[in-house]
């Protein structure tokens, strides 16, 4: 999630566990854990896709941070030892070990278990969601005016968590419908990526690698009867072959578990974390290699800049998540009536 998300619960946690003994203290300690494991950002791993896959890594493992947790107890305990040691116990592990659980709730993966496995990416909250966010918010400022009162905070934890776990209903029930329509075209077993749109969990999108395809569908909870729209747009095998082939290649196949678009462009291959954004703006694509007339030759990874976004991207979603438009097509970012499909 966001860092500002992140903050904000730690520092409801913080609150909730300490804040009648050390007041606003409490929120701010919450506040600086919530944020701690993020600091990984600062550190160079030499390439374009080591930084993007090192990402969420050591510093968002539960093997790290669940002994992280009883030291920095030991040490804060230590700052201000009249909160019991066991309280600062419960504060660290509770902040520390909910911030990479909720980071593995988007798509973006989480190295939950780091060195060990795979990253951990349930996909079903987008990184920015205000419905998550503004249940812990609110509370935080009221403590922040009247340090010591904690029911506020818990309050907000509940129905943030509520929040969550009304997410994974949803993507259920996104989940069901995609598994009728692939089952219909006989790609019951095309792997397949569902998540939510941008900033709401109303409005989803399936991603599905279908041999030289990829489809992508866009359903809202409000759509009723309405079929689906299906888009399409072209793999190129030949690319992910030359990819595969190359280390960064590797890294980024088993990071993103295969959802990458590659391309060639001006004598270089690219690949795009088609998980992230949405097609003609998706924020990370890199340079694998180049080609100087004797084939591909790695190159030291590097990332082309984010595509900017029009701000009728936001107009275009709440159209279609609150169902005023049955149809919102990604490769253009146009709504259309039922009747027009997707070209």
């Amino acid at each position: 999630m966001d860092s500002i998300t992140q903050a904000a619960l730690g520092a409801a946690l913080g609150g909730a566990v300490a804040g009648k003994v050390l007041g606003r203290k409490a929120l701010i300690a919450g506040a600086v854990l919530g944020t701690l494991p993020d600091l990984d950002v600062v550190i160079d791993y030499g390439t374009a896709v080591a930084n993007f896959t090192q990402h969420r890594g050591f510093s968002h493992s539960l093997l790290v941070l669940v002994p992280l947790a009883v030291i920095l107890g030991w040490l804060l305990h230590r700052w201000q030892p009249r909160l019991p040691y066991r309280q600062w116990l419960l504060l660290t592990g509770l902040v520390l070990v909910t911030h990479p659980l909720l980071d593995s709730l988007t798509t973006y993966g989480t190295q939950l278990f780091w060195p060990l496995g795979r990253p951990v990416a349930i996909n079903s909250i987008f990184i920015i969601d205000p419905l998550y966010t503004l249940p812990l918010l609110v509370p935080l400022f009221y403590s922040l005016w009247q340090p010591g009162r904690v029911r506020p905070l818990i309050a907000g934890l509940v129905l943030s968590t509520a929040y969550l776990g009304w997410t994974l209903v949803a993507q259920q029930i996104i989940t069901n419908r995609i598994d009728q329509e692939l089952a219909a075209r006989g790609l019951e077993n095309a792997p397949a990526l569902i998540q939510p749109m941008p900033f709401t969990s109303l409005l989803w999108r399936a991603t599905v690698l279908a041999g030289d395809q990829r489809l992508e569908i866009v359903t809202g909870l409000f759509d009723g009867d309405i079929p689906l729209s299906v888009e399409r747009f072209p793999r190129n095998p030949s690319l992910a072959a030359a990819a595969a082939g190359l280390p960064e290649g590797q890294r980024l196949l088993w990071f993103t578990r295969g959802f990458l678009a590659f391309e060639q462009r001006d004598g270089r291959l690219l690949a795009t974390d088609i998980r992230l954004g949405l097609p003609g703006a998706h924020p990370f694509t890199f340079v694998l290699a180049e080609d100087q007339g004797n084939g591909w030759q790695p190159a030291s990874s590097y990332r082309l800049p984010r595509p900017a976004v029009g701000r009728q991207l936001l107009t275009a979603l709440w159209q279609r998540a609150s169902g005023e438009a049955p149809i919102l097509c990604l490769a253009t970012l146009e709504v259309r009536p039922v009747n027009e499909p997707c070209s």
